[in-house]
């Protein structure tokens, strides 16, 4: 697939880049896609939920009465989980998510991202993205010269760019990375993906690792 390239200021610069069909032209695989997203996210979780149980919560462990004679139910301790101020029975307790994915399936999920945004004709590629100082103004003016004001982008870089990258921190639906660091659920939050022609190279060959 063939994108013609463009600059910062969004005019045509005459190039046209190759995308390669082994990342923009797969066979989409959803349930890879499904299971890299959940990965994703349950990575986001920081499991740190916690609720005392009985052993845990302030009171006399003191029996309240007798077992038998009352004519009530027999009871234990005020922490019982019954009353109030009690325990919690099988409340939530710090874990983590997180669970294990294999390279392969991850990279096919990724690679089936990119196809789907090759599909959709959602990919810009621009010759070459830098700034001279760290302003916010610079990104805004990128974004707008590629009419992609409303759009929520992702910004693939070649390599890690400070300037690039802090210009673009503050605005809500951006997002810089890297070839290296690109993320399953990154590719299809965006509606539009902008790439380099030098970040198309790297992919190939994070890829071809």
């Amino acid at each position: 697939m063939e994108i013609k390239v463009v600059n910062v200021s969004g005019e045509e610069t005459g190039a046209k880049v190759q995308l390669p069909e082994s990342i923009f032209g797969i066979e989409p695989n959803d349930h890879a896609i499904y299971l890299d997203v959940k990965q994703f996210l349950a990575n986001q979780r920081q499991g740190t939920h916690k609720t005392k149980q009985r052993n845990e919560v302030k009171g006399s462990s003191r029996k309240l009465r007798k077992q038998k004679g009352s004519g009530a139910a027999r009871v234990g301790s005020i922490r019982n989980p019954l009353f109030r101020g009690g325990g919690r029975v099988f409340g939530p307790q710090p874990r983590n998510y997180g669970f294990k994915l294999n390279k392969k399936l991850k990279q096919l999920a990724r690679k089936s991202a990119f196809t789907y945004k090759a599909i959709e004709n959602s990919i810009v590629v621009i010759d070459e993205v830098n700034f001279e100082s760290i302003k916010t103004k610079n990104y805004i003016n990128l974004i707008n010269s590629l009419k992609l004001t409303n759009e929520k982008t992702l910004l693939v870089l070649p390599e890690n760019n400070k300037n690039v990258y802090l210009s673009s921190r503050n605005l809500q639906k951006t997002k810089v990375t890297t070839a290296s660091q690109v993320c399953t659920y990154d590719i299809l939050n965006a509606g539009k993906l902008l790439l380099t022609a030098d970040s198309v190279k790297k992919l190939e060959e994070a890829f071809a690792k």
